[in-house]
């Protein structure tokens, strides 16, 4: 699995490329997952987010997982809440790719406080 923090030049670089070329694949796109979060049913916004977490931490797709953190952060998600999240994909996906979430969590946190994780 390609280590997000090593590609995210290439990934800004590709979604602009996409945006660029496909601009309105991309806004439907985008429009979409606005009318699920807000109209798609009964979950709040946190809760939203904590499941789009643990999807992505499942599915070991780095680059969402520090996507749905970030967003999970701005609507008011705890640093635990966001752990809690990736621990339960344990039993039902494994223990390597909770600890990759686990990882990816620290990283980004450090990231944001400008330490790093070894």
């Amino acid at each position: 699995m390609d280590d997000y923090f090593d590609n995210l030049d290439s990934t800004e670089i590709n979604l602009k490329y996409f945006t660029e070329q496909h601009g309105q694949i991309y806004d439907a796109y985008e429009k979409y997952g606005q009318l699920i979060h807000k109209d798609g049913g009964p979950l709040d916004e946190k809760t939203c987010w904590l499941i789009k977490i643990a999807l992505s931490t499942e599915c070991q797709y780095p680059r969402a997982l520090r996507t749905h953190i970030l967003k999970a952060i701005r609507s008011g998600c705890t640093k635990e809440e966001i752990e809690h999240a990736i621990l339960l994909v344990a039993p039902s996906a494994g223990f390597p790719r909770t600890m990759q979430g686990i990882l990816i969590l620290r990283n980004l946190l450090n990231e944001v406080e400008g330490h790093s994780v070894h």
